[in-house]
């Protein structure tokens, strides 16, 4: 049965694509914003199983989102609630099909690892800001267990300070409750984990609990810190 489920969910993700893809082409035609890649990545959620709980009012434009990372599934969780663009490692953007679909969703792809290019990402991320949608940041550069918050890294939040006038930062706190043992990420590689998560029975319900937004002040350090500080504040909530 869990080769079937897998069958299944890569035929509905293949589907969805071919529904999306086109509809995007026709709106870039007319040079409309397409919402498209937004609606593509949360059908992608479904699917694959992860049902958006969304606590909080999220922030659709002028703000960056600083959130906890637990897997890939978060990026389908967050882009189809917010419609948010994200930060990525660099070489992502090399992944045949994934590189490509990241590109079409706005993503702003950085080599991590070189100290040198901070300056040069941090500009990167300034363009980003100006567009009509969120950027999502995973500030601790990894996914983590899904209970404690590892050390934030701040280096790209220099694109903050000075910040964009009327830009705020919203922290979120994402939990995948009684899923997180089989859901979050860890230390697999990539494809064991998503066709491990693509054979996983039934759906499950992942909690977006979206902090008060602030504005940034007080240069990268600061700002990483008080997010960091309202992603703690946030409790694990009870399914209802």
């Amino acid at each position: 049965m869990s080769t079937l489920r897998l069958i299944v969910r890569l035929i509905a993700l293949v589907t969805a694509l071919l529904v999306a893809l086109p509809l995007h082409a026709i709106w870039r035609l007319f040079r409309a914003r397409s919402p498209w890649p937004r609606r593509f990545l949360g059908w992608c959620a479904r699917i694959v199983g992860a049902k958006a709980r969304v606590v909080g009012v999220p922030l659709t434009r002028d703000a960056v989102i600083l959130a906890n990372h637990l897997s890939w599934i978060d990026i389908l969780l967050l882009a189809g609630t917010t419609g948010t663009a994200f930060v990525a490692k660099g070489e992502l953007e090399a992944v045949p099909l994934i590189g490509w679909l990241s590109s079409v969703n706005h993503t702003v792809f950085v080599a991590r690892g070189e100290r040198m290019a901070v300056a040069e990402q941090v500009e990167q991320l300034r363009r980003a800001l100006a567009a009509p949608w969120p950027v999502t940041i995973f500030p601790e550069g990894t996914t983590g267990d899904g209970t404690t918050l590892l050390p934030f890294k701040p280096a790209l939040l220099a694109a903050l300070d000075p910040p964009p006038p009327g830009l705020r930062v919203q922290p979120v706190r994402i939990d995948y409750g009684d899923a997180r043992s089989d859901c979050v990420w860890g230390d697999e590689p990539g494809q064991v984990h998503a066709l491990r998560v693509l054979r996983r029975r039934g759906s499950f319900v992942a909690t977006l609990n979206f902090a008060e937004p602030f504005a940034p002040q007080g240069g990268r350090k600061s700002i990483a810190a008080e997010a960091r500080r309202r992603i703690e504040a946030l409790q694990f909530l009870p399914l209802a």
